[in-house]
């Protein structure tokens, strides 16, 4: 496929789940991979992977589990966990589970028990629609289009975009994102602070399109996710640098506040 008819099958994506998510929005307002053989061996990482404290008030706590998985703790003690899967888990089980499809490195089939809130990104026969609020914490899904390698098709509205609202902040986790934005997927997002996207460049979105997307969100903090080794997500820092200043965190683990917010960042969290 050359580039120019895999931009038109985007766009004309894009079109098609637009319409479906109006349709299916008219009675709710939102606000403000590896292939299989490919799968790491389930890990569950140490307790001292997370701070022993909650983080204080007015502020949220994001760490880098692995791939496209972090965990999201707010100052009541709600927990997130994003693209929850069999292979990258926190050692805490989340208050709230995010799930996309395109790999099982990103979804379960067997979620803990103790989740109080599991929410897939896509829906059998229809479109994924969740907005729910944990004490502090509101999450609320965007559908986005897939393509199905198996077939060369294109799965309408079968992964999410992920919404996080916190301690006064907007986080997005864009999932196994495959094409750039409508501006019905803008304005269902809503302003964004801090977004977390995959820079692979090969089984989701280019690298190129996703800087693209960066520039249709523009975020304050943006966070590399899902890259396999650090060769894919240099070539990401490289051509994306120059928009915004390059902070690496020597911690898997970093607080965020509204106070504290830089103007723009491309922090890097190291990940496993």
């Amino acid at each position: 496929m050359t580039r120019l008819s895999q931009r038109l099958l985007e766009f004309a994506s894009g079109l098609v789940v637009a319409a479906a998510m109006l349709a299916a929005s008219s009675s709710s307002a939102l606000a403000v991979c590896a292939p299989v053989a490919e799968l790491p061996r389930p890990r569950i990482f140490p307790a001292s992977v997370l701070p022993e404290g909650l983080p204080s008030r007015d502020s949220v706590e994001v760490t880098y589990i692995g791939h496209s998985t972090f965990l999201i703790r707010t100052a009541e003690g709600v927990t997130a966990s994003t693209d929850y899967n069999p292979y990258y888990r926190a050692p805490i089980v989340p208050s709230v589970a995010t799930m996309n499809r395109a790999h099982p490195n990103h979804y379960s089939d067997s979620p803990e028990p103790g989740i109080k809130h599991v929410l897939r990104g896509w829906r059998d026969g229809g479109y994924a629609a969740h907005d729910i609020v944990e004490r502090d914490l509101r999450v609320f899904n965007i559908p986005t289009n897939i393509r199905n390698w198996g077939q060369g098709s294109t799965d309408y509205a079968g992964n999410s975009m992920f919404v996080f609202e916190t301690a006064g902040l907007c986080i997005a986790h864009l999932g196994h994102l495959h094409h750039t934005l409508t501006d019905e997927h803008l304005k269902r997002l809503g302003p964004i602070d801090i977004v977390m996207i995959a820079v692979d460049g090969a089984v989701t979105i280019s690298q190129e399109g996703a800087i693209s997307v960066i520039d249709q969100i523009k975020p304050k903090v943006v966070i590399p996710m899902h890259f396999w080794g650090y060769g894919s997500l240099e070539r990401f820092v490289a051509l994306f640098e120059a928009r915004y200043p390059v902070k690496r965190s020597d911690s898997p683990t970093v607080v965020f506040s509204r106070a504290a917010m830089p103007d723009r960042q491309l922090l890097i969290m190291p990940g496993r």
